[in-house]
């Protein structure tokens, strides 16, 4: 089980037309703070407010008539509202399990899509137990958030149209939850450019892909701690090969700089960027990343901007 580059090519054929082409905005204030030219891909201004829906709409539009009984997945948010609207554009039902706690801006997305909830605890063996309960008793077939090659195609997608629109980057980062996303920017990005560094984002209170990477193996979060809801998922095995064969490093950063980074891309890009998607702006503020040498031009994926109003930077 794999994703080359020729599965991201067909993907942003498949999905053309049904995906938004997002903007991809500079900011010569932010370059100045960070001492080198940024270039953001929006996905926060994706269908559905996220970059997910480019992996759902891939992964559903490949299904055959096993479709037809309906869509299964379990997400705190973003997937959850992404497979829920391409559901709906197939013409098909969407049973979605989501963890109680789920931000209230991603319950309301899903349902404005006509899916049907089914609440759980918020730990991963409830997810998967009552996904499996949802799926026997309807019949739909389950569509992975991440440990799905069709879905990591999809995803490889923001980095393509972000390529080809600025051309050569010496850098490129992404955030890092489950993988799906950095794992489509790396096989996008060793194709196109090879010779491109690449790094992950990742917040410190769920930081399993560092610690995974540093040891060689997989390390689950045994916990999280982040105001990154959207990235406390722990990698899996697809996306673990494919982050180890193809980043540099990944950038770990605190909630308090995400917010800070939050703060910035509102005054800056005059968008709204959930904590999860802000953390590449945040990575690249770090001492950690300003110390990297020979990178004049950095591209960063904003993963989302589905923010609850209250949780909105003062």
């Amino acid at each position: 089980m794999s994703v080359d580059f020729e599965d991201v090519r067909a993907a942003a054929s498949r999905i053309e037309g049904i995906v938004a082409h997002t903007p991809v905005l500079t900011s010569l204030a932010l370059d100045s703070l960070a001492g080198r030219r940024l270039f953001f891909k929006c996905e926060n201004l994706q269908h559905v407010g996220a970059f997910k829906f480019r992996g759902a709409s891939n992964a559903i539009a490949l299904l055959g008539e096993e479709a037809e009984r309906g869509i299964c997945t379990h997400s705190s948010g973003n997937h959850a509202q992404a497979v829920a609207l391409a559901a709906k554009q197939r013409g098909v039902s969407a049973y979605i399990v989501m963890p109680e706690n789920a931000p209230r801006v991603k319950i309301e997305g899903v349902r404005s899509h006509g899916a049907e909830i089914t609440f759980c605890e918020p730990t991963l063996e409830a997810r998967e137990r009552t996904a499996a309960a949802v799926m026997e008793r309807t019949g739909a077939t389950f569509v992975h958030p991440f440990d799905n090659p069709k879905v990591v195609a999809g995803q490889g997608t923001a980095a393509l149209e972000l390529i080809n629109e600025i051309g050569p980057l010496d850098a490129i980062i992404a955030p890092i939850g489950g993988g799906g996303l950095m794992s489509g920017t790396c096989v996008t990005t060793r194709a196109l450019l090879p010779e491109a560094r690449i790094f992950g984002a990742e917040p410190a209170g769920a930081d399993d892909a560092a610690r995974s990477l540093a040891a060689g193996h997989l390390i689950p979060n045994k916990g999280t701690n982040t105001i990154c809801d959207g990235l406390l998922t722990s990698l899996c095995e697809l996306t673990f090969g494919i982050l180890k064969e193809n980043l540099e490093s990944i950038i770990t950063v605190s909630d308090e700089d995400v917010v800070t980074a939050m703060k910035l891309l509102q005054e800056h890009l005059d968008i709204v960027v959930e904590p999860s998607g802000a953390t590449v702006l945040a990575a690249v503020l770090t001492e950690e990343f300003r110390a990297l040498k020979d990178i004049d031009s950095v591209g960063l994926v904003i993963s989302g901007g589905n923010l609850d109003p209250e949780m909105l930077p003062k």
